[in-house]
């Protein structure tokens, strides 16, 4: 399942025109979850249109009472689904907390 809703995801990031997207895999390395996907849209409307995409896309496949954090500023977006972390960023606040290299160590699959 979790391989199905991570192709779900990154798919929808990609039709969303979303930037960078970045999933790292973090199965077997910690307790938070099995991947962060890290993903940019190029303003902060954008960000929370890929949010919604996002959610609409899991809702399709049946998952649904997803609820996203962060939504009021439309900067930094989480969507936790399962074994499976979303965070969606204004290019500022991604470079800002750069948690791109954060989790370098775990392999960097680039999509």
């Amino acid at each position: 399942m979790t391989s199905a809703l991570l192709t779900v995801i990154t798919e929808t990031l990609a039709g969303g025109k979303a930037e960078e997207i970045n999933t790292i895999t973090l199965a077997g390395k910690n307790d938070m979850a099995d991947y962060l996907v890290i993903a940019s849209g190029n303003s902060s409307r954008h960000v929370n249109a890929l949010a919604r995409q996002v959610l609409d896309a899991l809702a399709l496949q049946g998952i649904k009472g997803i609820r996203p954090e962060g939504g009021s500023s439309d900067e930094w977006i989480v969507i936790d689904v399962f074994d499976i972390v979303v965070h969606l960023f204004s290019p500022q606040m991604r470079q800002f907390y750069d948690l791109d290299q954060m989790w370098q160590d775990p392999p960097l699959l680039q999509h």
